[in-house]
C-alpha cells in the first residue's frame, strides 16, 4: 500500500484572500502532496463576501491566528508542511518553533520579535494600518495605489491593478500593531522560538525588491536562528516584490519550495 501523500498547510498574510493560493494547491497537489489552504479566523469564503464584510476579520491577533491553524492542524491525519506568505509565514514560524508541521516555508516572513531592521520602505507599506492608533481593533482596506507600492512594485501598475481585483481583501491591523511594537513588549505575540533544536527544517524566501518586507529584514530574521542548530535557510528572489505568491512569476517561487522539499526527503 503506498503512502498517503503528506499535508501541506498554505497560510497566506494581510490583504489577500486564502483563495489567492489556489494555483499553488493545484500545484503541490500535482506534485504528489495534499495541499489546503484555509482562511484566518472568520474569514468569509470568498473575495467578494470579504470584500463585503470587512468587519469580519477585524481585532484578530497573531495568537488567534496561530490558534485557529493549530486547531486546523491538529485534525489532519498526518503532520504537515507549512507554507506561509507574509504574516502567513511569521504564522509558519511560530507553529514550526512549537514543534507543529515537519517543515515549514516562511516567504517574505513578517517581521518577528528580535528583528531590528526598519527600512523606510517597510515603514511606508505600514501606513495604511499604523498611521492611525484607532486602527488597532479594526480592519483596514488597501487602495491600488497603496498596494502597487507594497506588493507590486516590481510589476507593471497593470498587472499589479489586475491583482488587486482579482485578490485584495480588507485585514486586520492588529498583527500590524504587534509587530510594530514587538521588541518593546516582554511577552510578543510576535515572538518565534528561534532556538528550537528539534523543529522540523525553515526555508526562508524573499524578494530582493520587497518593499513590505524588504530583503534586510528577513536576512535579519535568519540571524535570529543561529542558536538552533535545526535547518534553517535562505533562498532570495532577485527583483521580485511582495507579490512574488501571486504575481506572473510564482511558477518559479513554487518550483524552487517544491525542489528544496524534495531535497530534504518531504
Amino acid at each position: 500500500m503506498s503512502a498517503s501523500p503528506t499535508p501541506v498547510v498554505f497560510v497566506h498574510g494581510l490583504w489577500l484572500h486564502a483563495t489567492s493560493w489556489n494555483p499553488w494547491l493545484e500545484l503541490f497537489r500535482d506534485a504528489g502532496y495534499d495541499p489546503i489552504a484555509p482562511g484566518w479566523p472568520n474569514e468569509p469564503a470568498t473575495v467578494e463576501a470579504a470584500r463585503s464584510e470587512p468587519d469580519a476579520v477585524a481585532n484578530t491577533s497573531i495568537d488567534d491566528a496561530v490558534a485557529h491553524f493549530t486547531k486546523i492542524i491538529d485534525d489532519l491525519d498526518a503532520a504537515p508542511i507549512v507554507i506561509g506568505h507574509s504574516f502567513g509565514g511569521l504564522v509558519a514560524e511560530k507553529l514550526l518553533g512549537q514543534g507543529i508541521g515537519v517543515a515549514a516555508v516562511a516567504i517574505d516572513p513578517a517581521q518577528i520579535k528580535g528583528v531590528l531592521a526598519l527600512p523606510l520602505a517597510q515603514l511606508r507599506s505600514a501606513l495604511p494600518a499604523l498611521a492611525n492608533p484607532a486602527n488597532l481593533h479594526r480592519s483596514v482596506s488597501l487602495t491600488r495605489e497603496q498596494f502597487r507600492f507594497g506588493f507590486g512594485n516590481a510589476l507593471t501598475p497593470e498587472e499589479s491593478d489586475a491583482l488587486f481585483d482579482r485578490w485584495v481583501v480588507p485585514a486586520p491591523a492588529r498583527p500590524l500593531f504587534q509587530a510594530a511594537t514587538a521588541n518593546l513588549q516582554p511577552h510578543s505575540q510576535a515572538a518565534v522560538d528561534t532556538a528550537n533544536e528539534s523543529r522540523g527544517p525553515l526555508l526562508l524566501v524573499s524578494g530582493t525588491a520587497d518593499h513590505t518586507v524588504p530583503d534586510v529584514s528577513t536576512r535579519s530574521t535568519l540571524k535570529q536562528y543561529r542558536h538552533s542548530s535545526a535547518v534553517t535557510e535562505l533562498r532570495q528572489f532577485e527583483g521580485r516584490g511582495h507579490s512574488l505568491t501571486v504575481d506572473s512569476g510564482w511558477p518559479e517561487v513554487a518550483a524552487s519550495i517544491l525542489e528544496w522539499l524534495r531535497a530534504k526527503g518531504l
